[in-house]
Order: structure tokens, then C-alpha cells, then sequence
């Protein structure tokens, strides 16, 4: 009996192992005390209560790192009373020296639009938000394929994203027009890309 259940752990183990390679280990990109990992470019970002605090300016704190094909969780509350915006950038390796914000792909959080990814068809929610508190977003970007969760509900799954390369995770700061943001408990998980 103690040898079998031996083995059944070490198959356990085994096929635990396996898949943390097939899929990579959920990583923190934020350890709430600095901003270690992340450039802060044309905005103010500081750590206020272990969160990052997007403070001021139009610009994006971006991951030091370009990622692919991963799962991004992250939580995020809006300050401003009405009309916040800000969003989360992936998959893009330069901004325009005109612009302020990379062209694509971002999943919104603007008030409305939060998770909207444009470009993607049916890439829209309604209904799954708290207004100005806490909400927790699980975004999946698997090749050409990309879906999200929104307080562990399914918000909408899509197809259709052309950057397939590695780029860079940015949190936007819009606060001119959307005001501050705080994010916390943000963490990144590597897949290797679709076969399908």
C-alpha cells in the first residue's frame, strides 16, 4: 500500500512538473514595495500602500521584460468620481514619438469600455464591473487568440490579433482625462504558443 501511493505522488509530481513547463510558472510583475521591472515613461507612478499609484501625466509604466503568448491577472480601482480612464497595453515594441500611448492592442479601462479590447470582434462586456472599487481582470493572449475574465467570470473569448510577436506589458496613465488609478496583485504566467 505505501509503495503504491509512493508512486501515485510521483506520478503526481511528475505531471506537475510537466505542465509547469509546458506553461510556465505565475510570476508577480509587481512586488508592491517599488517599481523594480517596470520603466515609467512621460508619467509619475509611485507605490502608495503597496499598490501602484498612477499619479500623473499621459504615459505608460512598462514591464522591463517583452512577453507573447501569456495569462495576465491584475486588479485595478479607479479614483476619479466619473469618467476614468487608463487601460493595459501588451504586445507592442515601440511608441510613436508623437503619441504618448502605443496604437495597439490594449484592454481598456475606460468607464464603459472596461476590458474592450478594439480590433477584436465581440470583444465587449457589459455587466461584470464594480464601479469604483476593486475589480480583478484575468486577460489570456494565446497567439492569434485573446479572451478575458472579469471577477472570475468569463467576459468574452476572440480571434483575430495580428501583433503575434513578444511586446511589452504597460499600464496606461491618462489622468489629464481619466484620473489616477491604483493596480495591485499583478501576475503573468508564460505559455508556449497555440498549435491550433
Amino acid at each position: 500500500m505505501i509503495k503504491k501511493d509512493f508512486i501515485i505522488r510521483t506520478l503526481l509530481s511528475v505531471s506537475l512538473l510537466t505542465s509547469s513547463f509546458a506553461q510556465g510558472s505565475r510570476v508577480s510583475l509587481f512586488n508592491g514595495k517599488n517599481l523594480d521591472g517596470w520603466t515609467v515613461l512621460k508619467c509619475e507612478a509611485e507605490v502608495k500602500d503597496g499598490n501602484m499609484f498612477i499619479k500623473s501625466g499621459n504615459g505608460l509604466v512598462q514591464s522591463a521584460k517583452k512577453y507573447q503568448n501569456f495569462v495576465l491577472e491584475y486588479e485595478w480601482k479607479a479614483l476619479s468620481e466619473d469618467k476614468w480612464d487608463s487601460g493595459i497595453y501588451f504586445r507592442y515594441t515601440s511608441i510613436p514619438n508623437n503619441r504618448a500611448w502605443p496604437k495597439r492592442y490594449q484592454a481598456n479601462l475606460l468607464k464603459g469600455k472596461e476590458g474592450d479590447v478594439g480590433g477584436i470582434k465581440g470583444a465587449s462586456s457589459k455587466g461584470l464591473l464594480k464601479d469604483r472599487e476593486w475589480n480583478k481582470f484575468k486577460l489570456t493572449v494565446n497567439g492569434a487568440k485573446i479572451s478575458l475574465m472579469i471577477n472570475d467570470k468569463e467576459a468574452w473569448k476572440g480571434e483575430g490579433l495580428e501583433n503575434l510577436g513578444a511586446g511589452f506589458i504597460a499600464v496606461q496613465a491618462e489622468v489629464p482625462g481619466g484620473g489616477q488609478h491604483l493596480f495591485r496583485n499583478i501576475f503573468i504566467t508564460e505559455l508556449e504558443a497555440s498549435t491550433k
